[in-house]
């Protein structure tokens, strides 16, 4: 079985399924054991089975990654247990996480958390926004997608190499 990272935001209809689909798409071109990683999306207050908004399917289409099947589901217990990683969009998801998770993960981490240069690590919430916003939303995405990736190769060695 292959392991599992979980991407979360609010609503689980703009930004994490936008994140989980440029990651899956982004793990796909790198060597195993990054390759077979499972990218899942939820959010903390989604309702089940909304569709993703229009404008990340667009903003998505317009760089070849198809994310038009996605629905939201909420957040679970055993989705956070499962995950060798759980990404967040803001401090405010993992702070939720934290506050509302038993046992809270231990490998919870900001989409932008890796970036080398200072700036905002925070992805906001594009909702309702023209697609200008959901385009500068998918950016800052793949803006942070290198760094992550060499994160979650370091992080995956960590926790498979013999203690």
């Amino acid at each position: 079985m292959s392991e599992t990272v979980l991407v979360v935001c609010t609503a689980n209809i703009c930004r994490s399924p936008m994140a989980a689909g440029l990651l899956q798409h982004a793990l796909a071109a790198q060597p195993e054991p990054l390759k077979s990683l499972n990218v899942v999306s939820a959010g903390v207050s989604a309702r089940n089975g909304e569709p993703v908004s229009e404008n990340s399917v667009v903003a998505l289409r317009k760089v070849g990654i198809d994310i038009s099947q996605h629905i939201s589901r909420p957040l679970t217990q055993e989705m956070l247990n499962q995950a060798a990683a759980v990404i967040c969009m803001t401090e405010s998801h993992r702070a939720m996480i934290q506050l509302q998770a038993d046992p809270a993960p231990k490998h919870i981490y900001l989409f932008r958390e890796f970036m080398p240069q200072q700036g905002d690590k925070e992805i906001p919430d594009p909702f309702g926004g023209p697609l200008k916003v959901y385009e500068l939303c998918r950016d800052e995405m793949v803006e942070a997608i290198p760094s992550l990736i060499e994160f979650l190769k370091t992080h995956l060695q960590a926790k498979s190499a013999p203690s």
